[in-house]
């Protein structure tokens, strides 16, 4: 230990230097507490007036050790004085000087054996409190970043479960207001980056852009657009015929070339499920694209299957899960089975995801529904395409007028509601880029895919072909399609009821 003044001061120089370096790391109130315990002999802790122990060296504290600390700077609170030793009990001394925090915060070590202690702290503290509030905003901003993220996320939720008016309340508050028209964008980038990537849209759509992270896919950022929506303008000029501004999606795949992005039709905001599905779509193309980006150019609209007897025959189908009262409060009733339903079909196993239950209690929802529909929905293609369209019917804005508009007599059957001619139209105009396409991105692959019940593996082996060249020919049909297949929400429902509608399957 340094004896002469000279010998002090050259000390007090070399501590102050090294806690500056300190404070510019990473975790420098955790560093800079365990360079304190190494010098000074006894262990170095923050503690709470309260007497909780905040933070100690390496992170970790002993509670028995710390025990000392944390009673003694309960009664320099309660003294109002800012710096003491104070030991009682028998125990060791504890040195404590109080931060320039709010609420109160208190430096202390207990049992020292350095002489000049009290000189050490003294210089640590003005350093450690700077610090120390620097670690409790960052810790304040993430936390008011998650709670954001999570309402943005839940306004999202409402918006796809057909609850606008609850979606538009939130967003109103948390600001930008939901425009009453958007475009969907689904940008894939990598998980690591997602967060990043999302701040970066956001600044270069200028506020406009309704952003959330996925919640069912974490390599996805969805966005909500205005169809206006470009990026920044172009630099005034004296040309007299100045560029375009650059639209949004171009600008994201020039600024993030990992990025792919899908991005949906103008479509009302109440039709923000559909604008999903056609962004996805449109992703499994951009995925291929030399631009990286792709719009959505089909149709998915299926109303146009149904007149009153299509609804009504949709209304039977899932009648038991409408008419059905749980048997405790807690159990979930017709509108959140129907919910759980139309969110496995989009998702399958990652449905527990986007309705945020555990994947047991997905799947003992989705065992309730198949009991109370009568058919296996979660095993058979058949089974989940009819319920895939029995739901679009009945959640359709005209279902409750065209119901009641149905002819009495026997309820229809699904054959009758594909049967008939708008049925045709529409079936023979999903299948016909396929027709066209070469064989192998054809009609016969996608067939065989279908009667596995979309199952991969199965159809690699009923068409004699490795897994890899299964995908890869699906892959085509996709680009073929310009819909997605492999990746869920998925074409395949309608591409069964289509094949179904001309006898094909």
């Amino acid at each position: 230990m340094p004896t002469s003044p000279s010998d002090v001061r050259a000390d007090r120089a070399d501590n102050v230097l090294a806690l500056a370096r300190l404070a510019s790391r990473r975790g420098a109130v955790r560093d800079m507490l365990g360079w304190l315990t190494r010098r000074t002999g006894g262990q170095a802790v923050l503690v709470g007036d309260t007497g909780r122990v905040l933070a100690g060296p390496g992170g970790e504290h002993d509670p028995a050790v710390a025990r000392p600390a944390a009673d003694a700077a309960v009664e320099l609170h309660r003294r109002g004085a800012p710096s003491a030793v104070l030991s009682g009990g028998g125990g060791p001394p504890v040195h404590l000087i109080a931060l320039d925090t709010d609420p109160s915060t208190y430096l202390a070590v207990i049992g020292p054996d350095d002489p000049h202690c009290g000189m050490l702290l003294a210089d640590a503290a003005r350093t450690l409190a700077l610090c120390w509030r620097l670690e409790q905003a960052e810790r304040a901003r993430r936390r008011i970043e998650s709670a954001e993220e999570h309402s943005r996320e839940a306004v999202l939720h409402l918006l796809m479960v057909g609850s606008v008016p609850a979606a538009q309340r939130i967003a109103g508050a948390l600001r930008p207001a939901l425009p009453a028209v958007v475009q969907m964008y689904v940008i894939e980038c990598p998980h690591p980056r997602r967060r990043e990537i999302a701040r970066r849209i956001d600044r270069e759509a200028g506020g406009a852009a309704w952003i959330v992270p996925c919640p069912v896919r974490p390599n996805h950022v969805l966005a909500l657009v205005p169809p206006e929506t470009t990026g920044p303008a172009a630099e005034v000029s004296d040309d007299p015929h100045p560029p375009l501004p650059e639209s949004l999606d171009l600008l994201i795949v020039r600024l993030v070339p990992e990025c792919r992005v899908g991005v949906s039709a103008a479509v009302g905001l109440r039709d923000t499920p559909t604008a999903y599905e056609q962004a996805i779509h449109a992703l499994a193309v951009a995925r291929n694209a030399p631009e990286r980006r792709a719009g959505f150019g089909g149709d998915v609209d299926v109303t146009v299957l149904a007149g009153p007897e299509g609804y009504l025959w949709a209304s039977e189908l899932l009648a038991p899960c409408l008419r059905y009262v749980p048997a405790r409060r807690a159990d979930p009733g017709p509108q959140e089975l129907l919910g759980t339903l139309g969110s496995w079909l989009s998702f399958g196993g990652a449905a527990s995801r986007h309705l945020k239950i555990h994947r047991n209690t997905l799947a003992a929802r989705m065992r309730h529904l198949d009991e109370l529909l009568g058919v296996e929905v979660s095993r058979s293609l058949a089974a989940q395409s009819a319920a895939w369209l029995a739901l679009r019917l009945h959640t359709a804005p005209q279902a409750a007028a065209a119901r009641a508009q149905a002819p009495p007599g026997p309820t229809a059957t699904l054959d009758a509601v594909l049967g008939t001619p708008a049925a045709g139209t529409w079936a023979r105009a999903q299948l016909r880029p396929l027709e066209e396409a070469r064989p192998t991105a054809g009609l016969e692959t996608v067939r065989t895919w279908l009667c596995a019940d979309a199952r991969l593996p199965a159809a690699a082996a009923a068409l004699g072909i490795s897994l890899p060249g299964a995908r890869k020919r699906l892959t085509r049909a996709e680009d073929v399609l310009g819909r997605s297949l492999l990746t869920a929400p998925s074409a395949k429902y309608e591409l069964w009821l289509a094949m179904r509608a001309l006898g094909s399957l």
